[in-house]
């Protein structure tokens, strides 16, 4: 039996936030015919995890669609998948940092118009006091910057570390006024509204339903050494 691909999203109040991830579980759908793909949130959205799985026969691989390897990954989900029966569920790495993530945000970043030159990048994370979270996100913010031939730097909404104001506000100090904005960020929410309220030159919508991201939720899903058979076999080469 093929294992199911049980994505879990953070959560979010936000309707659109949620249309988002289930748009993205299309989008995975569509790469991998005949793969059964299935939601589960963290909170605020049903169904939770063990709903999701208790519903699921034979074998599953969680996928958490979470950009960084913070609390939700090496804690809160373990800890929900922890009743399941032993071997049933694998559970794999966060989605970032990978250069797949580098070209979705670099993309978002040109559809909201940024130019394709060496002006400075603020990439904006939620924030975690977990220092693998925070390398993850430097990681992330290094891989950008590879892509864009371009400077970036790291701010977060919460924690240590530089608010996305205070980020551009340093570029600006430094003779740099052309500065954007990328939301290292899944689907729409409340931080993601809170992004356009900035001086940044040019902020990008969230990661949402760009190609990439339903890739590398694929890549995530074969990583877990789930045997290639007709149904979980790319429908394109990647």
């Amino acid at each position: 039996m093929n294992a199911t691909l049980l994505a879990v999203a953070h959560g979010t109040r936000d309707p659109e936030g949620v249309r988002t991830v289930l748009a993205l579980l299309d989008g995975v759908r569509r790469l991998r015919p005949g793969l059964r793909v299935e939601p589960a949130w963290l909170g605020l959205v049903e169904p939770s995890v063990p709903e999701a799985l208790s519903a699921l026969p034979g074998p599953v691989v969680a996928v958490p669609l979470l950009l960084a390897s913070g609390y939700h990954v090496r804690a809160d989900i373990p800890a929900l998948l922890a009743g399941a029966d032993p071997g049933k569920v694998r559970v794999t790495p966060a989605l970032g940092p990978s250069p797949l993530l580098a070209h979705a945000l670099a993309a978002r970043l040109g559809e909201a118009g940024r130019p394709p030159d060496a002006s400075p990048v603020v990439l904006a994370a939620t924030g975690s006091s977990d220092p693998r979270a925070r390398a993850d996100t430097a990681e992330s913010a290094r891989l950008l910057s590879l892509h864009l031939s371009a400077p970036v730097s790291v701010a977060y909404a919460s924690g240590e570390g530089p608010t996305p104001s205070e980020a551009i506000s340093a570029w600006h100090a430094t003779g740099h006024p052309d500065v954007s904005l990328a939301a290292h960020l899944l689907a729409p929410g409340h931080f993601a509204h809170t992004l356009t309220r900035t001086a940044a030159r040019w902020t990008s919508s969230p990661l949402g339903t760009h190609t990439s991201v339903a890739e590398l939720v694929l890549r995530r899903y074969d990583e877990a050494a789930v045997p290639q058979t007709e149904a979980n076999r790319p429908a394109r080469a990647r």
